[in-house]
């Protein structure tokens, strides 16, 4: 009698830790299917490639701004912030009025440029931002938050490139093409970095959205 009951015993400590182990197994075969699947290889490697070339245009944008001396020509240096001359010496003497460079309309449109790429630079931040938390914290949004950021970057090539082209709109009669400075190109190369990052984040999220994919089942 009492073997049956110790048998007995046994045998429901037993079912009891079969039924614990499958449900311990239901639980986390549901938290693995609740994971996103994790991206290929080559999909990571040109999102982070994108995340670098936009990190890379921001450093370039900035420094062009804050330096500012974009157009040398004729001994004078026309700038966003200040314009200087040679003298005798061959000394520079800067000066912030630039209605002192002669030119209609610089003091104006100095303050539309500089506005213009300095607001550039911090839409590119945030875009920036928004590309690296998408890949960081995978969600639900992400693919929302990474085609929000490459929007963003466009508009960063649009408020550069038009701060550019009204630079060499504004100083068209002094302008050479060996006169512009190194922080000019950096601005227009930043712009094109703009652009190219811009089309394809959006490029490759609408290669890799879960509907393309249907679509070619």
């Amino acid at each position: 009698m009492k073997m049956n009951v110790c048998l007995g015993k046994m045998a429901g400590s037993t079912f009891k830790r079969i039924y614990e182990m499958l449900r311990n197994r239901a639980v986390f075969n549901r938290l693995l299917a609740r994971r996103p699947p994790q991206r290929p290889f080559f999909e990571a490697l040109v999102r982070s490639l994108i995340i670098l070339c936009v990190a890379v245009a921001v450093v370039l944008s900035s420094i062009s701004v804050c330096d500012g001396r974009w157009l040398f020509a004729r001994r004078e240096l026309f700038g966003l912030w200040h314009f200087c001359s040679v003298g005798n010496g061959s000394a520079l003497r800067c000066v912030t009025d630039l209605r002192l460079a002669g030119v209609e309309g610089i003091n104006v449109g100095m303050i539309l440029i500089r506005s213009l790429v300095a607001f550039a630079v911090v839409v590119a931040i945030f875009g920036l931002e928004l590309l690296m938390v998408s890949q960081v914290c995978e969600d639900a949004n992400s693919r929302r938050k990474w085609s929000l950021g490459s929007i963003l970057i466009l508009i960063s090539f649009l408020l550069s490139s038009a701060g550019v082209l009204s630079f060499s709109v504004l100083l068209r009669d002094h302008i050479t093409f060996t006169g512009f400075s190194l922080t000019y190109w950096c601005e227009f190369i930043a712009a094109f970095l703009f652009f190219l990052n811009g089309i394809s984040g959006l490029h490759i999220n609408s290669l890799t959205s879960p509907w393309s994919r249907l679509g070619k089942i």
